[in-house]
């Protein structure tokens, strides 16, 4: 994969998780009694979530030195990084299904998130076309950073934290 490539993909990565990555390493609440997590610890957690997302795109602003003739961009590209809820089957529902039933609902709910996340990078490729060299220059450096070692994941750590088997 070429060097721009490679920058563009981890450009659009960070976008995709809307500078979430952070997110993975903190647990969200605690489940309540029905196994779930309590709705208002959920509350709290995507606040502060949404604050650490807020406060990380005002630092990139900075850094970027966004011009005037740029805050359309900005504002549209930030815009589509706000985190939309998943989709989750209704566990009653869940369990009234058949096997291939439930394979049709969860491939369903992966297309959804995945043309939320092509949305997502779509935006950002938008945004990065805006962008002048030198601001491509810094926008490239911070989301290796956001990407960790050298464009590594977060410790090889899955979608809930856990670790995964390495191949």
């Amino acid at each position: 994969m070429t060097p721009h490539r490679r920058n563009l993909l981890a450009a659009a990565v960070i976008a995709a998780a809307g500078f979430g990555a952070l997110a993975q390493a903190q647990s969200p609440a605690a489940p309540g009694s029905n196994g779930r997590p309590d709705a208002a610890r959920m509350e709290q957690f995507r606040a502060k979530m949404q604050q650490r997302m807020a406060e990380r795109l005002g630092e990139l602003k900075q850094k970027l030195a966004i011009t005037p003739a740029q805050e359309g961009s900005w504002a549209t590209w930030t815009a589509a990084l706000q985190p939309t809820p998943h989709q989750r089957p209704d566990r009653a529902q869940f369990a009234s299904m058949t096997t291939p039933e439930r394979i049709d609902q969860m491939r369903a709910l992966r297309a959804q998130r995945e043309a939320q996340m092509d949305r997502r990078m779509d935006a950002t490729k938008a945004f990065y076309a805006s962008l002048s060299a030198e601001q491509k220059k810094v926008f490239d450096a911070e989301s290796l950073r956001f990407l960790g070692r050298g464009g590594e994941h977060h410790g090889h750590r899955g979608h809930h934290g856990g670790e995964q088997q390495r191949g």
